[in-house]
């Protein structure tokens, strides 16, 4: 038994099964105890990712997972967001085929040097891969001082000798620019996180080369900002929204699944229907983006596929010396679900009413 057959046991997502089994907040306790009790009437033994505490000296087998986190995207709570905890299974699934464990560390960002000196001190690692999502070029340099099998993924800086793997971000967000377009919208709004990094700064930039190249402008009051990782409903972005009356963007292009579940949220709540009045996408494809209504349209990032890389450029470095140092796009793709669909002029001339 797999983890997606007790997902459909217990009619909820992997990921909910997955915090479920790890202990992890996130879930309710009743979710909790009847995955667990399904886990045990069908005799699932999960296979632990092993903790850089639970293991002591030596240990040439093992890579590490490095997290930093601070008060920006990747929170003390950063694994119980689901596009991290897929990446990292999928990095302990992969490292495992090759014979290796994974040791998953968080340190925090601001004693980024000392804190891994000193887990690498305690118990030497084969290998380390970064999650340099909020790490800048200084931060990563550091660390690539520190062990010279390294891996950054989820951010890319082209000036450094480093190997990275990430989504090409530039290409998902050009293409679902360029599939609303196609949908025959032209006033399409774009919904921005408050906290910026890498990913987020090349989805923008991807996004208004697709509106650039078929000259079309994003107004100034239809960009909004809002969190990248809370999914609730949006109090200014509802007042934004009530404050254009009869200016309203048609479709709204979302730089992270969680920023566009809370814009369906928050229209819900208004009484604007999506895809019907204004059409939404997504970036990430998060397993929760098949659960709001409407499914959610959105960009596939290949988190399994980014993994395998990353662990493949590890070993090839340890076992056959490998030294020239990488820097991989993955492309993304488009997941055509129910939040968008083409422009419908009936519904502009018929102005949707807002709750007010």
């Amino acid at each position: 038994m797999k983890i997606n057959d007790i997902a459909k046991l217990a009619n909820v997502s992997k990921s909910a099964v997955s915090l479920a089994l790890n202990g992890k907040n996130g879930v309710s306790e009743k979710t909790r105890q009847k995955v667990l009790q399904i886990a045990k009437e069908n005799g699932y033994v999960p296979r632990p990712i092993v903790r850089a505490d639970e293991i002591s000296g030596q240990n040439t087998k093992a890579f590490r997972f490095i997290a930093c986190t601070n008060e920006g995207i990747v929170t003390e709570q950063y694994e119980s967001l689901p596009f991290f905890m897929e990446l990292i299974n999928s990095l302990d699934r992969h490292t495992d085929a090759a014979g290796y464990s994974l040791m998953v560390s968080s340190v925090k960002a601001e004693n980024l040097f000392e804190e891994i000196n000193r887990l690498e001190d305690e118990q030497k690692s084969a290998g380390i891969l970064l999650l340099g999502t909020n790490l800048t070029a200084e931060q990563i340099k550091l660390v690539a001082n520190i062990h010279p099998n390294l891996v950054v993924l989820d951010t890319c800086y082209g000036m450094l000798d480093v190997n990275f793997v990430v989504m090409n971000n530039m290409h998902g967000a050009y293409k679902a620019g360029e599939y609303l377009i196609e949908q025959g919208h032209t006033r399409i709004g774009y919904c921005s996180s408050e906290s910026r990094m890498y990913n987020f700064d090349m989805r923008k930039k991807g996004f208004f080369t697709a509106m650039d190249e078929h000259q079309i402008s994003v107004a100034d009051e239809h960009i909004f900002v809002m969190s990248p990782t809370l999914i609730q409903s949006t109090p200014e972005f509802q007042t934004q929204i009530q404050e254009l009356k009869e200016n309203l963007p048609t479709a709204l292009f979302c730089e992270c699944d969680y920023m566009a579940i809370s814009v369906i949220k928050s229209l819900t709540e208004l009484g604007l229907r999506v895809p019907h009045d204004i059409s939404v996408i997504g970036f990430d494809n998060i397993l929760e983006s098949q659960v709001i209504t409407p499914e959610l349209t959105t960009i596939h990032v290949k988190k399994d596929r980014i993994a395998l890389l990353a662990v493949e450029k590890l070993l090839r470095e340890i076992n056959q010396f490998e030294t020239d140092k990488l820097k991989i796009f993955v492309d993304t793709e488009l997941i055509e679900r129910k939040s968008c669909q083409p422009f419908n002029q009936e519904v502009i001339e018929n102005n949707p009413k807002l709750v007010l």
